[in-house]
């Protein structure tokens, strides 16, 4: 009996821990959150060009390259990344919801660093 005291909260801790390992060729969270964050604003800008949804569609691609480019990751780095994480609700959960605060504080400082960075 006393050692199911000790055995059953080491299980719970183990179990517990298991949700926070991230396969290896997927982004930690840090690195996801930046990464949606310019991803965001490059499609933003590029639903600003006048300019048919079609032909927005082929501009998009060439932004998405350069923000891949700039954060040092793959195209399919991200898809892989982005699939794990759409598998577990808590973590994408908590990666757009800093997604979206710094894309909301981003908003209300206007031009910075961030959309400095993206293609003119």
């Amino acid at each position: 009996m006393k050692k199911l005291i000790f055995i059953i909260p080491i299980i719970i801790l183990l179990y517990g821990c298991k949700d926070r390992n991230i396969p290896s060729g997927v982004l930690d969270e840090d690195k996801m959150v930046s990464v949606l964050i310019d991803i965001h604003l490059a499609e933003g800008f590029a639903s600003t060009f006048p300019i048919n949804y079609d032909s927005s569609r082929t501009i998009y691609p060439m932004f998405e390259t350069d923000v891949f480019r700039k954060h040092n990751v793959s195209d399919t780095v991200f898809h892989k990344s982005l699939e794990f994480y759409l598998a577990h609700p808590r973590k994408i959960d908590r990666i757009y919801a800093r997604a979206i605060d710094s894309l909301n504080v981003i908003e209300k400082l206007g031009n910075t660093k961030e959309t400095d960075d993206l293609p003119q």
